[in-house]
Parts: structure tokens; C-alpha cells; sequence
């Protein structure tokens, strides 16, 4: 009885893990439709390609060596997938082992089901990147880094916070992380800047006495589509977080979880859109996207806990912040079509920090060394890649096919032809 019971558990909490992972790959089509909507017409094409292509590039980088660096392969690599049929010493031997590979001890996550909702995340990360470096980066350049990316820089990082490594200096400290605002998301956007710095900004973007020339985009009916794809796609993000369903207390941190989600996500973009009012007289459509983006990335690092107020708030605070670290960083020249290193990394710093607020045994010491070690990582190895890559194949398009667009000099075909005047 007790093993039918067991089974039950594990079949229910593995199909939730498992549509929680569909929904967090269905963030890929947000990226997609939210990048390709906020870039001109002539970059359509190249965007979507990097986004298709990014994603096979992190489940096959992530498969091949990715797991192993962050789990130490876990049981992806031994085939041991399911627990039916095993007899109790077999089940207590795979909780024992789950729980050693740094998994909940009190369910089983082996193999397929863990290595499908982990690979998810990899690729949003790298998702990240593709939007601040659009429309001047080569897109060869772009997959050879998601390979370093997805196969070893996100991995290492992830090993050292949710895999359970010995590193004294986050551990010891009680590091605490949801669903990743820093381990994901400023991870992210810490290779976008790496990328940013070295690739230099669009031309035009910039004038010769400082001022900052708007570059509108192409398609906000998509960007605005990719925004509700990726808000409905974090309630797997943070939702499947939790690691499983089953048991009544599980089942009401899921339903506070998706609660709060969604409120930091309303406070996000009202916050941003009121700011945009004041700050340009007008509503601005492109900061209420980021803003909701924003509070999604804010209460990503703890959703369970706090009340769905206090949730709004963080979001909105999110919101507030989005709106000046964008134009913060045009004022510094730093290049990003999409508002990525933004609504990523700076939020998402500001989502590690806001933990200890609902989480009593997270320290301000410790998210702050967390964040940093996470941060200094990725930038310094995405630096030294981003750097490698530039004097072996070059990164940059040249200034003629940045004009003339790289769809066409990336991809040899347009996404809107019929538009197209000649």
C-alpha cells in the first residue's frame, strides 16, 4: 500500500514538474516574439533564427556535458527514470541517492523529468543575451558563445547555488534563490553585458554630443504578445520551483507561488507605465512591458513567501527601477534594443536582495555575496569568450550589412518582403 501510495505521489508531482517545464520552454516563444517586435523589420529574421537555434544549442550543450557540471550528472546519465516496479530497498536507495545528487530527499526528480525542467532554464538565460546584442552582433558568433554558455559558464554557476557544491563562501552564507532572479536571470544579463561592452553600440544609436537617438521597433503588437507568453510561462518558472505537488502544505506554496507571480507582475507594469507618464508625458508601451518583466524577474527569487501585497510592491519596485536603469544605461552608452540588462540583471539583483524581507533565514551578507560571485563569474568568463570569439571570427557585422540589415547578410532572406521598397 505504501508503495502504490509512493508511486501515485511520484507520478503526480513528476507530470506537474514535467508541464511546469513546458510552460518555462514556452518562454522561448515569448523571447522570440518580444525581441523580434522591439527590433526594425530588417533584423527580423536574424532575431528568430537566434532564438530556434539557442534553444537547440542549450539542450544539446546541456545534455552533452551542461547536467553533469551542475548535478554531477545526477541520474540522467544512468538511464534511471522512473521508480515503478522497484521493491522498497530500491526506492529508498534512489530517495537516498536523489537526495546526495542534491535533489528533495522526500521525492524523487531522477533523470528525464529533472534533466527536461533544469534545461529549460539554461536556455532562458541564454535567451537573455540575444535581445541586448540584436542587430549588429554575427550570428555565429552568438551560437559559439551559447555553446560556452549553456555547456559550462551557466552550468558551474548553477552547481555552485541550486546543485548542492561545496562552496564555502555562498553556502555557508544560506544563499537563497526561488527560482533563480540571480541565478538565472543576472546571470544572464551579465553575459549580455560582457557582449554589449565589446560589441559597441548600434550606429546611430548615439550622437556625437551625447544625445540618445530612439531606434523604434518594428512590430509592438509581437512584443506585446511575447510580454503575456513569457507571464504566463514564469507561473512554470517559479511555479515548478517548488520541485513537486503532492501534499497539502506543497499544494498551497504552488497556489501562493502562482498568486504571487502574477501580482508582482501587474504591480510591475502599472508601476513602469505611471513612471513613463511622468518621466515622458506620454504612456509608453515599450516600459510597460519591460515593467511587467520586471516584477516577474523581481519576485522570482522568493514568490512563496511573501503576501500578495507585499509581492505587488516588490514588483512595482521593479517597475520604478526598469524605467531609470534604461536610461541609465543610454546615458553611460551602453547599447541594449530590448532592455534586457535591465529588467534581468539589475532587477533581478534587486530580487536577491529583497529576499531576506520574507525569508527569515536569508541574510542581506549572504545574497550580497551570492549575487557577486554569481555576477563576477559569468561577466569575467562570458568577457573572456566574447573576447576570444572577436579576435578568432570577429562579432560584429560590418557597418554596410548593419545598414543594409542582417537578415539579409545573416540569413539571406527578409521576414517582411512584401513590404520591402527597392
Amino acid at each position: 500500500m505504501e508503495n502504490q501510495i509512493f508511486e501515485l505521489q511520484y507520478a503526480i508531482d513528476t507530470f506537474y514538474f514535467l508541464i511546469c517545464g513546458a510552460l518555462v520552454m514556452w518562454m522561448a516563444a515569448g523571447f522570440a516574439m518580444l525581441e523580434s517586435g522591439l527590433v526594425r523589420a530588417k533584423n527580423t529574421t536574424e532575431i528568430l533564427t537566434k532564438n530556434v537555434a539557442l534553444f537547440a544549442v542549450a539542450c544539446t550543450m546541456y545534455l552533452i556535458c551542461g547536467y553533469h557540471f551542475m548535478y554531477d550528472g545526477g541520474y540522467f546519465l544512468s538511464g534511471v527514470t522512473t521508480v515503478a516496479g522497484m521493491d522498497d530497498a530500491a526506492v529508498a536507495q534512489v530517495l537516498a541517492d536523489s537526495a546526495e545528487a542534491g535533489f528533495d530527499g522526500d521525492s524523487v526528480y531522477a533523470g528525464a523529468s529533472d534533466f527536461f525542467f533544469q534545461v529549460v532554464f539554461v536556455a532562458t538565460a541564454m535567451s537573455i543575451v540575444s535581445g541586448a546584442v540584436a542587430e549588429r552582433m554575427k550570428l555565429w558568433a552568438f551560437l559559439a558563445f551559447a555553446v560556452a554558455m549553456t555547456g559550462v559558464i551557466y552550468p558551474v554557476e548553477g552547481g555552485w547555488t541550486w546543485g548542492g557544491k561545496d562552496v564555502p563562501l555562498i553556502g555557508a552564507l544560506n544563499y537563497s534563490d526561488y527560482a533563480g532572479s540571480g541565478i538565472v536571470h543576472m546571470a544572464g544579463a551579465a553575459a549580455a553585458l560582457a557582449g554589449v561592452l565589446l560589441l559597441g553600440a548600434r550606429k546611430g544609436k548615439y550622437g556625437p554630443n551625447g544625445e540618445v537617438n530612439a531606434i523604434p521597433g518594428a512590430n509592438l503588437p509581437l512584443a506585446t504578445l511575447g510580454t503575456f507568453i513569457l507571464w504566463m510561462g514564469w507561473f512554470g518558472f517559479n511555479g515548478g520551483s517548488t520541485l513537486k505537488l503532492g501534499g497539502v502544505a506543497v499544494a498551497n506554496e504552488v497556489a501562493n507561488v502562482f498568486l504571487n507571480t502574477n501580482a508582482a507582475a501587474a504591480g510591475g507594469l502599472i508601476a513602469a507605465l505611471a513612471v513613463a507618464r511622468m518621466v515622458f508625458g506620454k504612456a509608453d508601451l515599450t516600459m510597460a512591458l519591460n515593467g511587467a518583466l520586471a516584477g516577474l524577474v523581481a519576485i522570482t527569487a522568493e514568490p512563496a513567501d511573501p503576501s500578495p501585497l507585499t509581492a505587488t510592491l516588490i514588483g512595482a519596485v521593479g517597475g520604478v527601477i526598469v524605467v531609470f536603469s534604461i536610461l541609465m544605461l543610454d546615458k553611460l552608452k551602453v547599447d541594449d534594443p530590448v532592455g534586457a540588462i535591465s529588467v534581468h540583471g539589475v532587477v533581478g539583483f534587486f530580487g536577491v536582495m529583497v529576499v531576506p524581507l520574507s525569508d527569515a533565514e536569508a541574510t542581506i551578507g549572504g545574497q550580497l555575496v551570492g549575487a557577486l560571485v554569481i555576477f563576477t563569474w559569468v561577466f569575467v568568463t562570458s568577457l573572456i569568450v566574447w573576447a576570444l570569439l572577436k579576435a578568432a571570427m570577429g562579432i560584429r557585422v560590418t557597418e554596410e550589412e548593419e545598414f543594409d540589415g542582417v537578415d539579409l547578410a545573416e540569413c539571406g532572406m527578409e521576414a517582411y518582403p512584401e513590404f520591402t521598397t527597392k
